[in-house]
């Protein structure tokens, strides 16, 4: 048997974007105050196929849901009924929701429950962080896991049969009051902080608008001077929206994830005059068993004796030179002519930043 480990020739993909491109307002910033808002829940799932949950609390929940109905148990024993389920309930308020309208729901199990395929999520409300009652929801599950087992123990699972969701599963029962018509003014917060991005969206406003119509706060935040009627307003908000900008480019940095090897470079990255050498291992394990047979009338045992046979090769020794200033299609191209692997690329580049000739920040993930 013959084991050779060999590192993978790192191979990077390189995606080239126009130098100069123009992006929306509306695809660079968000309106101050103007945001989805989380709901959670606490219910209860009914109608499963013997694939409920045994928990203590499912039992207390459905006595205390009988008890509301005018249905009263026994004392001293909560049902265990296995076609239901103790869930958690979460959804997401967009911005202004009005009473009456539709949101989606997502149906967690809370306890053992196995499957929530075929269950009735039954009314429940969903409070926000101030602890009201936002939206009520109610409906029949959809669900995209399965499970199965068999009386031997054996068992199948197939993506997640504990979560499930409701189209339009919750009505909405009050409106979330947003800054949007107070003031005087209408407040942008960029998604990414930038210094040069904001000041372009300055200049394209008041290019527009007339000078001084937009401020920038600081590197997120770009005020502009609104009408104060709510009508104009929202025509206003709608025209700033579609202003296009260039934004500016991000940093220089080198993203690593250490668990997957994925690396990536942005083109801002440039290095000093640096030289760089690399090299691999070779471990090759032959095993060469050996056969003892004894003579017949030895009374002897046939028997194999391991014979193990390590070699270990150094590959030449490689060496490539930076450039200053070198730009990423090099750095590629030379971290691909000496074949590293993205373990050993992580160490170029842990060690290029060491030496103070890697022009980024290096992030590892």
């Amino acid at each position: 048997m013959k084991l050779t480990r060999k590192y993978l020739i790192l191979s990077l993909l390189i995606f080239n974007f126009p130098l100069v491109y123009a992006e929306r307002i509306k695809d660079l910033a968000g309106i101050d105050g103007v945001r989805d808002n989380q709901l959670v829940g606490y219910g209860i799932v009914v109608g499963l196929h013997n694939t409920g949950d045994k928990t203590k609390f499912t039992g207390q929940s459905v006595r205390a849901m009988m008890s509301k109905l005018g249905v009263n148990l026994p004392p001293g024993k909560d049902p265990k009924a296995k076609n239901v389920a103790a869930v958690a309930i979460s959804a997401t308020l967009s911005a202004f929701a009005k009473p009456g309208q539709m949101i989606d729901v997502t149906v967690s199990a809370i306890g053992d429950a196995k499957s929530l395929r075929g269950g009735t999520l039954l009314m429940s409300p969903l409070k926000g962080a101030d602890g009201k009652i936002y939206a009520v929801s109610q409906g029949n599950l959809v669900v995209g896991g399965l499970s199965a087992a068999g009386r031997d123990g054996s068992s199948l699972t197939v993506n997640n049969p504990t979560v499930g969701r409701i189209a339009n599963g919750a009505t909405v029962e009050r409106s979330v009051p947003t800054p949007f018509a107070d003031g005087n003014s209408i407040v942008f917060n960029l998604h990414n902080s930038d210094f040069t991005t904001a000041s372009r969206v300055v200049k394209a406003i008041n290019g527009l608008l007339g000078k001084g119509t937009a401020i920038a706060s600081d590197a997120r935040s770009i005020r502009v001077s609104a009408p104060l009627n709510v009508g104009q307003r929202v025509m206003f908000a709608s025209m700033l929206e579609n202003i296009e900008v260039s934004p500016d480019d991000a940093p220089a940095r080198v993203i690593i994830n250490s668990r997957t090897g994925t690396v990536v470079i942005n083109n801002k990255v440039r290095v000093q005059p640096v030289a760089v050498s690399h090299g691999s291992l070779i471990v090759t394990v032959e095993e060469n068993p050996q056969i003892s047979q004894p003579n017949a009338l030895a009374n002897g045992v046939t028997a194999v004796q391991a014979q193990t046979n390590i070699t270990v090769e150094e590959e030449e020794q490689r060496m490539f030179v930076f450039n200053p200033g070198v730009s990423l299609n090099e750095i590629v191209q030379a971290v691909n002519d000496v074949g590293a692997s993205p373990s050993d690329l992580v160490a170029i580049l842990e060690a290029l930043k060491s030496a103070g000739a890697l022009r980024a920040e290096l992030i590892i993930i």
